[in-house]
């Protein structure tokens, strides 16, 4: 008999359990889908709040132990974690972000004309992460640590018996919690070869729309879109020619790379935000934990959110 279920094995049921299991509880982790085929999997997944605006001092507690934890990570030879140099284009001036506190070597540096309709940019160094070798390293962790994952869907929270419950089902919690505020933001994404290329570039004010390059270890993930409320996860060709023609001009080493692949995926967001937090199951004496909502930023936070799921659980 387990002590708590978790619902969802994305990043971020993963992280719960792997939290939840170091504090000594035993675990079951329950999911429709396969690891490889959640979002997660898709993710282009590199440490930055997008979405999170200022005045939220959880997102900064969140985001601050996500990146201390994939740090810790990148250091120990975790697959897929690397820490990576990135530069943030701002196309007008900016104050520095919220979330600087959580970067050790964050640097605002003005521009004098070197790169046209760009004003300002950010540099800082973050954790990249390949999202398939890590969620395999999560799912040996949780098994290693004695957890059970079984691949079984869940038509209602109702039907488990644990005394506790971590619902981190991301779009699922839409029907699971009945919340109507969760919904999906479609994300587009190309693939390329590297012409070696080794520092991350944003620009989310591009004028053609937001645009990103984030090399890998034998790729760059070039992005992207921000499309609420559509479901369809097939690529698009016109956003494709669209993503690589904006990020070659962004990144002119792109040139000629090679196109590998292209993928869609559903972020869950919700409106209000992140909803992490407990309420009574609908049973006697049991509880659920709720943490899901993260967008598109389930990488950066998802450690900081298990973390404090774990207190919550622990507190019960």
């Amino acid at each position: 008999m387990s002590d708590v279920t978790v619902v969802g094995a994305g990043v971020i049921g993963l992280s719960c359990a792997v939290r939840l299991l170091e504090a000594g509880l035993a675990v079951t982790v329950r999911c429709a889908d396969a690891t490889e085929d959640t979002v997660s999997a898709t993710a282009a997944a590199v440490w930055y709040p997008s979405g999170f605006p200022a005045g939220d001092a959880r997102s900064l507690i969140w985001a601050r132990a996500g990146f201390d934890q994939l740090a810790r990570d990148a250091v120990h030879g975790a697959p897929g974690v690397t820490m990576r140099r990135t530069r943030m284009l701002l196309r007008r001036p900016a104050p520095a972000p919220w979330w600087v506190p959580a970067v050790p070597d964050f640097r605002l540096v003005e521009h004098t004309g070197q790169q046209p309709g760009v004003a300002q940019e950010w540099q800082f160094t973050v954790p990249t992460v390949e999202m398939r070798p890590y969620l395999r390293w999560l799912v040996q962790r949780v098994s290693s640590g004695g957890g059970v994952l079984e691949r079984r869907p869940v038509n209602t929270l109702d039907d488990l018996d644990t005394p506790v419950v971590v619902n981190a089902s991301g779009l699922g919690a839409r029907t699971l919690a009945a919340d109507d505020a969760v919904h999906p933001i479609r994300g587009q994404i190309v693939l390329v070869s590297n012409p070696g290329i080794e520092t991350s570039v944003r620009d989310e004010n591009h004028p053609a729309g937001p645009a990103y390059v984030h090399p890998r270890s034998t790729d760059i993930v070039l992005g992207g879109t921000v499309e609420p409320h559509r479901y369809d996860t097939t690529p698009d060709p016109g956003v494709t020619a669209a993503i690589l023609e904006r990020c070659r001009a962004l990144v002119p080493e792109l040139a000629h790379a090679r196109v590998l692949g292209q993928a869609a995926g559903l972020r869950p967001g919700r409106a209000g935000g992140i909803r992490l937090e407990v309420a009574p199951g609908t049973r006697p004496g049991t509880h659920v934990v709720h943490n899901y909502g993260h967008g598109g930023a389930g990488v950066t936070l998802a450690w900081g959110c298990a973390d404090e799921t774990a207190r919550i659980v622990e507190s019960l």
